[in-house]
């Protein structure tokens, strides 16, 4: 007997069964649906993180992956889908996803927020036919401490990136290794 392919079949029933479990709106959802958990996840974001809605009065994109939905036992992976935002409007929609092998286990939702600050960076995401993080412009993951003495002034990199909403038990929240993709939801 393959046990690799048993604890495959396994990760992915386990992926499975907690996205549909955490969240509804992991999977099949509508560009109107989308558009209103970005919503939602923004207005949450800038309520708990000023220096995010700081952030987005000099982005030149946001793109917003408001539940992602992570899960592993060994083998884990992750799936969210979401919307770039330019000044206020949606201009695309994305969906992130990632697979990982070694020691883990658990399952959480969290939702994250890209703050493209430079042109070269937004168009390095809209011009790839799929962009892996860790690969291309630099991202900056901002903790609740670089959060409090972050301005305008000082973002100097291509792109950061915030973390909210964690439901769960998983350790360790990242992102290199995600793929993100454009996709066309329904109407």
């Amino acid at each position: 007997m393959n046990y690799r392919h048993v604890w495959r079949g396994f990760a992915l029933v386990l992926v499975t069964a907690v996205a549909l479990t955490l969240t509804g709106t992991a999977f099949a959802d509508t560009a109107a649906e989308i558009d209103r958990e970005v919503d939602a996840a923004l207005q949450k974001l800038y309520r708990e993180i000023p220096a995010a809605k700081d952030l987005a009065t000099v982005a030149k994109g946001i793109l917003v992956f408001p539940d992602v939905v992570k899960a592993g036992f060994i083998v884990g992976g992750q799936y969210g889908t979401g919307a770039l935002r330019k000044g206020g409007q949606t201009v695309g929609y994305y969906r992130t996803v990632a697979a990982s092998y070694g020691l883990q286990a658990g399952a959480q939702s969290f939702g994250y927020a890209l703050f493209f600050l430079s042109e070269s960076a937004l168009k390095y995401l809209t011009s790839s036919k799929g962009w892996e993080i860790g690969v291309g412009p630099s991202i900056v993951v901002v903790d609740e401490g670089l959060a409090k003495s972050m301005t305008t002034t000082t973002a100097k990199e291509d792109i950061y990136a915030f973390f909210f909403g964690q439901k769960g038990l998983m350790a360790g929240l990242g992102l290199q290794g995600s793929k993100i993709t454009r996709i066309t939801p329904e109407k």
